[in-house]
């Protein structure tokens, strides 16, 4: 499973820049099979999750390879519709190929998607935006199979703004029949991109990054080549890395206004923050001030920074309080930081944090992705050597996690 070792107390300094965001990356390869023409996804990240998603793509007949730094993929060849379950499992996005594969084959067979364990992740969005646009869903145990014999535009309203189900009804939306509206969808950046993809494929979607998304359906789409926009999660994780270590960092590839909740608190922290040029620049000042946290959908602060800004107040001066609208079981990360010395109380969906003067060193073990990201940043602000089990949790978002901590004066390394 991999190990992190990391000896604490450096001020992390330098520059990066973003890689394209995960999230927006991951549903423009499902994108990519409603086409028979070439896709081209610019600047891709070589992470797990994106090695699992190619797998899945590639059993299903297309070829998907990565030519320098980008990603090519052609779904010429497509010749199933069944997604392998031993990939499925792996990883969440795979329930986006009922969108993908009912707009292009007209079927899909596949079971309940995997990823990271955060607590109740029902289908049911999913599911009934599916069946609004003509498809009929069975289940089978675990197996979920999709037939559509014919797409028709839909009215679809959500009782929640949820990424994935929004994702996978503009999949099926884009070749169906007549008009859809998707209202309450989810307003991520990473949805604007995918619609911004979809279109430059030759969709026809209007008010992408508002909560209302009209689709008028198209017979087909084409290739294309696209750059996604830059990881607003991996950004705010090397801010908040440096903020924690005191340390200072430039950070280019990212839209500022994409991470303006981060950049608030952060500044609420006492961080010296000043954007030019769509290039950020963070400076940490003396010991921080505590904060409060409450994650929601986009615009509000993102549930997946949520875990990396804890080890932030574990060591601010005050009580920080952070509350978790999204996911249900997304406070695992506070047990293994209390084994670093961190005062934590949970309660529900909410955490009360008063700030020590120093984490101390541990062996601490990652239950997902951005908890693992979290223990790194504790190690990092740490008095001492921190082993974080379950580094494979961290590389299925993070590309190059431990070269690049290093390059900006971190002691770490990654051990099988």
């Amino acid at each position: 499973m991999g190990k992190y070792v990391i000896k604490g107390g450096r001020k992390l300094e330098g520059s990066l820049r973003c890689e394209s965001a995960k999230n927006a990356v991951l549903p423009m390869m499902a994108a990519a099979l409603l086409t028979e023409g070439e896709v081209i996804i610019r600047n891709c990240p070589a992470i797990s999750d994106v090695a699992d998603m190619a797998e899945i793509m590639r059993a299903l007949g297309a070829d998907v390879r990565f030519c320098g730094g980008d990603l090519v993929i052609n779904s010429a060849g497509l010749n199933s519709y069944t997604v392998p379950e031993r990939a499925a499992r792996k990883i969440r996005t795979s329930v986006l190929m009922l969108g993908a594969l009912l707009s292009r084959a007209g079927k899909a067979i596949t079971v309940c998607p995997g990823g990271c364990d955060l607590g109740g992740r029902p289908l049911d969005f999913h599911i009934s935006a599916l069946t609004a646009l003509g498809a009929e869903i069975d289940f089978a145990g675990d197996k979920i199979i999709a037939c559509t014999s014919k797409r028709r535009g839909a009215e679809i309203r959500f009782p929640f703004p949820s990424v994935g189900a929004t994702e996978n009804a503009l999949l099926y939306a884009v070749t169906a029949k007549g008009i859809t509206r998707i209202h309450n969808a989810a307003r991520e950046p990473e949805i604007t991109d995918l619609c911004g993809m979809l279109n430059s494929m030759g969709a026809c979607i209007g008010g992408a990054g508002s909560s209302d998304i009209t689709v008028y359906g198209v017979k087909r789409l084409k290739g294309t080549v696209y750059t996604p926009v830059g990881d607003r999660i991996e950004a705010g994780t090397y801010l908040i890395a440096a903020a924690v270590t005191g340390g200072k960092l430039e950070i280019s590839g990212i839209k500022s206004e994409n991470i303006l909740s981060l950049l608030g608190k952060l500044r609420d922290n006492t961080c010296k923050i000043e954007i030019k040029n769509d290039i950020i620049y963070l400076q940490s000042v003396n010991r921080g001030r505590a904060f409060s946290v409450r994650t929601g959908p986009f615009p509000d602060f993102p549930t997946d920074l949520q875990a990396i800004i804890t080890p932030l107040a574990c060591i601010a001066e005050g009580v920080s309080e952070i509350e978790e609208t999204v996911f249900g079981d997304r406070f695992r990360h506070t047990v293994e930081l209390v084994k670093m010395g961190a005062d934590i109380t949970v309660s529900e969906r909410a955490a009360r944090i008063k700030g020590v003067k120093a984490l101390i060193g541990a062996k601490v073990c990652a239950t997902d992705l951005r908890c693992g990201a979290a223990l790194v940043l504790a190690g990092l602000a740490a008095e001492g050597k921190t082993t974080v089990q379950n580094s494979c949790y961290v590389e299925r978002g993070y590309a190059g996690f431990e070269e690049k901590l290093r390059m900006l004066g971190a002691d770490i390394v990654k051990k099988e």
